[in-house]
């Protein structure tokens, strides 16, 4: 598997919304998928009008799934919602992610995402110390991926779930950036 990622376009949209249609997508994303709300949803992402970013995960080119990643001091409603938890570094990051060909949901192609979207964002992204996850405690799937990918929980409490049939009960997963050696 050879993983890269390209920013979401207006002419992917049709795409995202037939993956937020999966029954295994919408149970946790809770997105409408008319055109118009993913339009409101992406537009912004793709026209660089908004912050954070919306990025396609390819494999070889082709399209599997989906990364959102964010400072979260972009979001400071989000990010109070992490600060009540744990310590929030200055510049750290969020990600969330979808696998959107059911053909690949179970063989481990969330973590090999997750795992790329970390490299790429210590990569690109130098001034990030930390990357900071919120997941639905009920959404075990979720995470687990983030722990066979290197994160660790850090807290629990608490947040606004994306669907209002979850309890806000949620798991707090952290990975920081890994410190090199310079001498």
């Amino acid at each position: 598997m050879t993983l890269t990622f390209r920013p979401v376009t207006r002419a992917d949209l049709p795409l995202l919304g037939r993956w937020l249609e999966q029954p295994y997508v919408a149970r946790w994303w809770n997105h409408d998928t008319g055109p118009d709300d993913l339009e409101r949803d992406f537009g912004g992402t793709a026209d660089g009008t908004e912050p954070g970013e919306d990025l396609l995960a390819l494999d070889d080119g082709e399209p599997i799934g989906l990364v959102q990643r964010s400072r979260l001091a972009d979001f400071a409603e989000y990010r109070d919602e992490f600060a009540a938890l744990t310590d929030v570094p200055e510049g750290a990051a969020t990600i969330d992610y979808l696998v959107g060909d059911p053909g690949r949901v179970g063989r481990g192609v969330g973590t090999a995402v997750i795992r790329a979207v970390v490299d790429d964002t210590w990569r690109t992204q130098p001034d990030v110390p930390a990357l900071l996850v919120a997941v639905v405690a009920a959404n075990e799937r979720s995470w687990r991926a983030l722990e066979r990918a290197g994160f660790r929980r850090v807290a629990e409490g608490p947040m606004e779930p994306d669907n209002p049939v979850d309890d806000p009960l949620h798991y707090v997963y952290r990975l920081d950036r890994p410190v090199t050696d310079s001498g």
